[in-house]
């Protein structure tokens, strides 16, 4: 056997060891589980860094893949000029984050919080809805998800969830910023560690757990929004005390952190690595309706959920039978599992146990 990264894992491999959450003996996942995208999605969705895998995967067939007639609407959009101004301003401001929120952390630059924020807000402005921002992140997740653009992502993404609980611009504007500094403690951990492509040392794993904290302080004399400092301290903080640094129970934790803690996981969920693609939103959505609503600030997940599953109608799918279709229906009570137009035939998920939205296409 062999120990894995979460971020590392692929769907065959099969686990060595049964698997607990950390705080709790309730089992999450039993020795010889055949990991599936859901089961991986599972692992991240509770902070589990790495697993036991034995060393021969199952043997798994490999899925046809069926011609769809005419172009997706993920190829309609990647070709709209919209979307290709879009990805030039995203990697624009990365480059741009990246460069001055190095400066500020090293003490070669003071804290221009106008001048930092301007390129998100572009990036949310120009006419674009919820829907089209969610479509240009899901289509941008082709490459290696570093650091500076989770933290863009995570803006994006904590901006849009204030406005789907209406808040006042005031509010919306401090979880933006609450949502770009929220990681930036990542930056004071060494590179070697983030980015260690096998098993962590206990002691590599409780420093990179510090991040939260290492954000924290170097917060602590910038000119801005407690509320921003506290996200940076708590955005791995749960509702039901089984997240980290502080073991902070829902009251406790600053309701921007709550935000951020949010967005940070679909995002991180959502996002392409160099080693595999993106997991599918909708494997992500379900385990917030399976698990989210003790984890997470009820309200949040909720308006997350019922708002979030409608931004991808029209979006082009796979099923995990190999079936392609559009995605035509929310159904309210089962938001992971909408109804699926399949030629002239339409495939209600929430009566199809076993089938499921294997990949946005």
């Amino acid at each position: 056997m062999k120990r894995v990264l979460t971020k590392k894992l692929l769907p065959g491999m099969v686990l060595a060891n049964d698997v607990f959450p950390i705080e709790t003996s309730s089992r999450l996942l039993e020795k010889g589980t055949v990991l599936t995208e859901k089961d991986i999605a599972r692992l991240a969705f509770y902070s589990i860094i790495d697993v036991l895998i034995e060393d021969n995967p199952a043997e798994t067939t490999p899925e046809k893949e069926p011609s769809s007639p005419g172009l997706t609407y993920s190829e309609r959009l990647k070709q709209s000029e919209d979307f290709k101004e879009f990805k030039h301003d995203f990697e624009e401001c990365a480059g741009k984050f990246e460069h001055t929120i190095n400066d500020i952390i090293n003490g070669n630059k003071d804290l221009d919080l106008d001048e930092m924020m301007t390129p998100i807000y572009s990036l949310l402005g120009n006419g674009r809805t919820s829907s089209n921002i969610f479509d240009m992140l899901h289509n941008l997740r082709l490459y290696d998800d570093a650091t500076y653009t989770h933290c863009i992502n995570v803006a994006l993404i904590s901006n849009i969830l204030a406005q789907w609980l209406k808040w006042g611009e005031a509010e919306i504007e401090i979880a933006t910023q609450a949502g770009l500094f929220h990681d930036i403690g990542k930056l004071l951990i060494p590179d070697s560690i983030i980015t260690k492509p096998g098993q962590l040392t206990d002691d590599e794993y409780t420093l990179v757990k510090t991040h939260p904290q290492k954000g924290y302080d170097a917060m602590r004399s910038l000119d801005i929004s407690t509320h921003v400092k506290n996200a940076a301290l708590m955005h791995h903080e749960r509702c039901d005390a089984s997240g980290y640094p502080l073991k902070l129970r829902g009251p406790q934790i600053d309701k921007f952190a709550k935000v951020v803690a949010i967005a940070d996981v679909y995002d991180a969920m959502t996002s392409a690595r160099y080693y595999r693609g993106p997991l599918c939103p909708f494997i992500a959505i379900s385990m917030f309706e399976d698990e989210g609503f003790q984890r997470y600030d009820p309200e949040m997940i909720i308006a997350f959920l019922h708002n979030i599953v409608n931004t991808y109608l029209l979006n082009t799918v796979r099923l995990n039978t190999g079936e392609i279709g559009e995605i035509i229906f929310i159904n309210n009570t089962h938001l992971s599992r909408p109804t699926i137009k399949v030629g002239n035939d339409y495939i209600d998920l929430s009566k199809c146990p076993g089938v499921y939205i294997q990949e946005i296409i």
